[in-house]
């Protein structure tokens, strides 16, 4: 667990009600950027979602967190950027002390059993899924859908995961009953692709620095 970090403004859980299908997208978003944004628009319509929290993470375990952002920058640039009435962006888990994936679902499933979530991350996570801590607990605590990402288009449906997932997948079809199916259950979706990346904005933006 991290220390806890409370921000207002930043650091507090949207508001829902009873019934609603609400769709998680979690990642450092370092910089956010028009890819990310395809994602959420494509997802909250493929899944007919009453909303979709975006959840800014205070940090990646998986990545070198030496050049992030300031949690409170991030959240900021995610509201300027997804100007959507259903979209919200918060970094609660900070609040919380959360380093991993599976801790925040435990805790927002267990909090809000009422609420229908569905958990939503690109292809290129589904390939590196298996090494998430609790990977598997994560599959069997709540729906998932992938979206394709280039690059990841063929590696991600026979990686490790998806192998050991693949009997509870979801037709593409049926998208629209993943937020109310009992976990495990899990889509892939295929659609409008962004080939850009935070890793290579970054990388850009430290080439066109003054010296």
């Amino acid at each position: 667990m991290r220390h806890p970090i409370r921000i207002p403004g930043i650091t507090e859980l949207p508001p829902s009600g009873a019934g609603m299908r609400i769709g998680l997208f979690g990642g450092s978003f370092n910089p956010i950027h028009q890819g990310h944004r395809l994602v959420v628009e494509e997802t909250l319509r493929r899944l007919d979602l009453d909303a979709l929290w975006v959840l800014v993470t205070p940090g990646n375990p998986l990545k070198n967190n030496t050049d992030l952002a300031p949690l409170a920058d991030r959240v900021t640039a995610a509201r300027h950027l997804l100007d959507n009435p259903k979209v919200r962006v918060t970094g609660f888990e900070a609040a919380h002390g959360f380093t991993y994936s599976w801790q925040t679902i435990a805790y927002l499933t267990k909090a809000m059993p009422d609420r229908n979530f569905v958990w939503i991350m690109g292809a290129d996570n589904l390939v590196d899924f298996s090494r998430w801590e609790r990977w598997r607990d994560i599959a069997a605590m709540i729906p998932m859908a992938v979206y394709v990402r280039p690059g990841s288009g063929r590696r991600a449906p026979v990686s490790m995961a998806a192998s050991a997932l693949a009997q509870w997948r979801v037709d593409e079809d049926d998208a629209t009953r993943l937020a109310t199916l009992p976990a495990p259950a899990w889509v892939y979706l295929h659609g409008r692709q962004s080939q850009l990346s935070s890793s290579a904005i970054r990388a850009r933006r430290q080439h066109v620095k003054p010296k």
